[in-house]
């Protein structure tokens, strides 16, 4: 399978798996809407991808505009016409305790992951079940499959997403649209440093683990490769990948082991 012509939306497209992604789509000469809040990286972005031979459109966007989003699914198709893949990428993390994280930081880290990342596919989706057919795919997180240390509200807004696109897939099971949940462990992308603190403020660094992750490249490679094999559900990492396993069949052991892992 080749996305070659096909027209491919990515949310968080100005960096990490994003970029990443767009780079993997850009080889099968498929055309891109690259959407992110930097309108300046974003041109960046498109610049690398045109030059492998794709064709871009650069639509800055906050997923959290909700008003905005049927504007914007216009824009696009005004310029392509379709709709045929949505990776919905956009998405920021927490370190913090739960006790001592800001209520407000619940909040805003479930805007932007769980309502901005279902709002964009609801304004998608009537467009691909009018032509027949589509692929969304949920940038979820290993964290979606089990709870982690200073994550709450990020495993949380996770956890959500996947009780929402497995609904998705029950009911749209006889259609002709995918569904592709992809849960990643430790991938080497500023994440951590972007993540929001207990009061809000920026994180500001790497954390080791973070660091010591695969490549977004590496990543994206993966990712295509289960978007084409249809997969439901897809876990890509290193080594941290065991820790699902553990929580599946020896929920004891991985309660001991997860609550001395060092969370930054």
């Amino acid at each position: 399978m080749k996305y070659t012509n096909q027209v491919v939306w990515i949310t968080g497209a100005s960096s990490g798996i994003g970029e990443a992604m767009a780079l993997e789509f850009a080889k099968e000469k498929a055309k891109l809407v690259l959407s992110a809040r930097r309108a300046e990286v974003l041109q960046e972005v498109a610049t690398k991808c045109e030059a492998l031979g794709s064709e871009c459109l650069v639509l800055p966007m906050d997923v959290t505009n909700y008003e905005d989003l049927e504007i914007n699914v216009n824009v696009v198709l005004q310029k392509f016409k379709q709709i045929d893949v949505l990776i919905n990428n956009a998405g920021i993390s927490q370190r913090g305790l739960t006790l001592e994280t800001d209520f407000e930081v619940d909040r805003k880290i479930m805007e932007i992951n769980y309502f901005g990342n279902i709002a964009l596919t609801k304004a998608v989706l009537p467009q691909m079940l009018k032509q027949g057919n589509g692929q969304i795919v949920p940038i979820s997180s290993m964290t979606g499959l089990f709870g982690f240390p200073q994550r709450s509200a990020y495993c949380a807004s996770k956890h959500a997403l996947h009780g929402f696109y497995e609904t998705m897939q029950v009911e749209h099971y006889n259609d002709n649209l995918k569904i592709n949940i992809i849960c990643p462990g430790r991938i080497k992308t500023d994440i951590s440093v972007n993540s929001l603190n207990k009061d809000g403020s920026k994180y500001g660094k790497m954390d080791s683990g973070q660091a010591k992750g695969i490549s977004a490249e590496k990543c994206a490679r993966k990712i295509m490769n289960a978007m084409k094999r249809n997969k439901r559900l897809t876990v890509v990492g290193g080594s941290e990948t065991i820790m699902v396993k553990l929580r599946k069949y020896v929920p004891s052991l991985f309660f001991k082991i997860a609550s001395r892992i060092s969370a930054t």
